[in-house]
């Protein structure tokens, strides 16, 4: 039984990157796609989809790498099932000097960290990338 799925995806994600895998798949939900996406759109991953496989729909994701190093250096699950971590909008984490990024859960949604500091918006801090 998993306790932590999005700690799962994330794990799956820095395992294929450490084997330099060109895709993984994953099982769907929505907030794990939400991430997928946000992932994509920050040029962290090549491409994130939505995928039916025998019977339970899955999430397939394109790796991306750059000089046959993967794009994303450091993944760590912030706001975990035992210990929520919340920000508020003038307290959004910082990462790297803001080279990486936060990904929040918000009252509009899942976004970056940037994106809910110029929303002036707060919430859940899933994860850091970088």
């Amino acid at each position: 039984m998993m306790t932590d799925p999005i700690s799962d995806m994330l794990t799956r994600i820095r395992n294929a990157q450490a084997v330099r895998k060109a895709e993984i798949s994953f099982p769907y939900s929505k907030i794990k796609f939400a991430i997928a996406k946000i992932l994509e759109k920050e040029g962290y991953v090549t491409k994130a989809e939505q995928v039916t496989t025998a019977k339970f729909p899955a999430i397939r994701v394109e790796l991306s790498y750059e000089n046959k190093q993967p794009k994303i250096q450091m993944v760590r699950r912030v706001s975990r099932p035992g210990k929520r971590i919340y920000a508020k909008s003038t307290e959004l984490p910082v990462v790297l000097s803001n080279i990486g990024i936060a990904i929040l859960s918000t009252p509009n949604g899942l976004m970056t960290n940037k994106e809910a500091r110029v929303r002036h918006l707060g919430g859940e801090v899933i994860c850091e990338i970088s």
